[in-house]
């Protein structure tokens, strides 16, 4: 716990409520600043800001996607997807906020044509969000088009599922290629869309056998995308920043708490990811790669796990910062490709 000092004496205060308090005195020192500035500088330079939006790059687009059930309502009045959306705008994000129920599922190529990152969040109805939307998704991601953000349960949605199949046919096909040109055969198997047991093989995994007419084959066992143990108790998850120097992590303490939250226990049946940001643990001993970044052909990937639709992770400044982070980052990666 650190410290922090008041008239009253030295005061003990957690690290995310001092995050909090930090953030807001520097907002407050940074509008001091500029409204000092404005004052001081040439009427010239005045001008030059004020026209910089409209002179400099276009605005980061961003389509967050909710399947807005009824069980958010109580902790997001205008659901948790509409949360993360105003958020975004107010920090200069262009955002377009859809949901399940709209036309096309709410995604249609127009909207993807104007979308840079697309915020997904789904639960309970992944299963009523057709296939063929997330492998239209994902053919945009591995074409450099798109990038996408899955938060907590939208592991099992089509989008997320979709993209680490991609991605392990990707890694398939990298480490194959000398058994391949000996003429082994690739032969896919999955996903298979069902719970899984702490005894079960991980996916996804290559096993090398023999096939019916004698030639050597290798079978992938695609990603399931799923863990053997969750918990919605509402406990506080115990995160750490593993890579504090990564754009994502900006500006979020190496350590902080999330009061209530979900809990998910590894091994999580995914592609080994190419940077783990965030881990997470709980009181009882469980632990999950909590903000997982892969590359997916030209476009990447960025899961983020802490959630629950009735706790108010989504209201709180650092899972918000996080987000915020992550699609700023993505969208500047997206350009460059």
């Amino acid at each position: 716990m650190g410290r922090l000092f008041s008239g009253a004496g030295e005061i003990g205060f957690p690290p995310s409520f001092q995050y909090t308090v930090r953030m807001k005195i520097q907002r407050v020192s940074s509008y001091v600043v500029a409204v000092a500035a404005i004052f001081l500088m040439p009427w010239s330079a005045v001008q030059l800001r004020a026209d910089d939006k409209s002179a400099g790059a276009p605005p980061i687009r961003v389509t967050v996607w909710d399947e807005q059930q009824p069980k958010q309502k109580p902790t997001y009045d205008n659901f948790l997807g509409n949360a993360i959306a105003d958020h975004l705008r107010a920090d200069g994000f262009e955002v377009k906020s859809v949901r399940l129920d709209d036309p096309e599922q709410g995604i249609t190529d127009e909207l993807l044509d104007r979308t840079d990152v697309l915020i997904w969040w789904g639960h309970v109805r992944n299963r009523d969000v057709k296939q063929e939307v997330g492998q239209r998704i994902v053919a945009r991601i591995k074409a450099g088009k798109l990038s996408l953000i899955a938060l907590h349960s939208a592991h099992w949605s089509w989008p997320f599922i979709e993209a680490m199949v991609e991605r392990t046919k990707d890694d398939t096909a990298r480490e194959a290629e000398a058994s391949r040109a000996k003429g082994e055969k690739i032969q896919y198997f999955g996903p298979v869309l069902a719970k899984v047991n702490r005894t079960d093989l991980p996916t996804p995994r290559v096993e090398h056998k023999i096939d019916a007419d004698g030639s050597p084959k290798m079978v992938v066992f695609l990603p399931r995308c799923i863990f053997p143990a969750w918990r919605a108790d509402g406990a506080p998850g115990h995160l750490k920043t593993l890579l504090p120097d990564h754009p994502i992590a900006a500006g979020i303490p190496k350590a902080f708490d999330i009061a209530q939250t979900e809990m998910y226990d590894e091994p999580f049946h995914v592609p080994t990811p190419d940077a783990v940001i965030f881990e997470e643990s709980w009181d009882k001993g469980e632990h999950f790669r909590s903000g997982c970044l892969w590359n997916v052909g030209k476009g990447q990937v960025f899961y983020f796990r802490p959630g629950h639709e009735t706790y108010p992770v989504y209201k709180q400044e650092i899972p918000l910062k996080i987000v915020e982070n992550a699609t700023r980052y993505l969208a500047t990666e997206l350009k460059k490709k």
